[in-house]
């Protein structure tokens, strides 16, 4: 399982670079020092983090140079009535996710081209 979750963490590490290159070049005042741009970067895919609950992982990480910290979704362990082990989900707040339906399962593949650099959704 973990290595099926990193590979959502580098989707969205990945997601991530490509809007931060976008933006600066669509607007290039955005980012007019490619130093603090790069920095950004680094501390968005460094800061991505996984913790392990009693039914869920949980993806945290920060939105580029800030302190701010949010929850980018979850995947649930195997055991839960509703969804299969595997399935990515929207985070609803800090502590639970979004249990309408499964926007993917990182065991078969599926969603996790769809993942964003902020998050399952």
């Amino acid at each position: 399982m973990r290595n099926e979750i990193e590979k959502v963490l580098e989707a969205m590490r990945e997601d991530y670079k490509r809007w931060s290159w976008w933006s600066s070049s669509y607007k290039p005042n955005a980012h007019s020092d490619k130093k603090i741009m790069n920095e950004m970067i680094e501390n968005y895919c460094n800061g991505l983090e996984v913790t392990e609950g009693s039914r869920y992982w949980k993806i945290i990480g920060s939105n580029g140079g800030g302190s701010q910290r949010s929850v980018k979704g979850f995947i649930a362990k195997a055991g839960d009535k509703k969804f299969q082990e595997g399935d990515m989900l929207k985070a609803a707040g800090w502590a639970a996710p979004a249990r309408n339906f499964a926007r993917g399962n990182v065991l078969d593949g599926t969603g996790v081209n769809e993942v964003r650099w902020t998050g399952i959704g």
